[in-house]
């Protein structure tokens, strides 16, 4: 586990190139709320807005989520936290005021970059590109 991105996985990558391609600006890898531990992959400060691409295996996709049979109630009861730490994240973000979307990493990039700058561009009252 020490191995795995943590940041910069592939998915991340390409969904932040088709954003930059639009002309939106963003953080990486940082904490919405200052003084908290958790990150989200992408943030729109301005627009109030945090992206999380969220891994199939470890964030247990209904479609392509798999659950090792080595070890089967440690990992059950590892990727079950780490669904619940998710929520956890989600609520606590929406109560400071912020929006928060989760993109699966199988999901269309385009797809997952026409939601994200509708959401910011709503969020931000005007159709023109948004800064970090």
């Amino acid at each position: 586990m020490k191995n795995t991105r943590q940041r910069d996985t592939t998915a991340e990558v390409a969904l932040r190139r088709e954003l930059f391609r639009r002309r939106l600006r963003y953080r990486i890898d940082q904490s919405p709320i200052p003084g908290t531990r958790r990150r989200a992959d992408i943030v729109f400060r301005k627009a109030k807005l945090a992206v999380f691409v969220d891994g199939c295996f470890w964030h247990c996709c209904p479609e392509h989520g798999t659950k090792p049979k080595a070890n089967a109630e440690w990992w059950a009861t590892k990727l079950a936290a780490n669904v619940q730490r998710d929520r956890a994240v989600d609520a606590e973000l929406r109560a400071a005021g912020w929006a928060v979307i989760r993109v699966w990493e199988h999901e269309d990039v385009l797809a997952a970059a026409d939601l994200v700058a509708a959401n910011v561009k709503a969020r931000l009252g005007r159709g023109g590109a948004a800064n970090g």
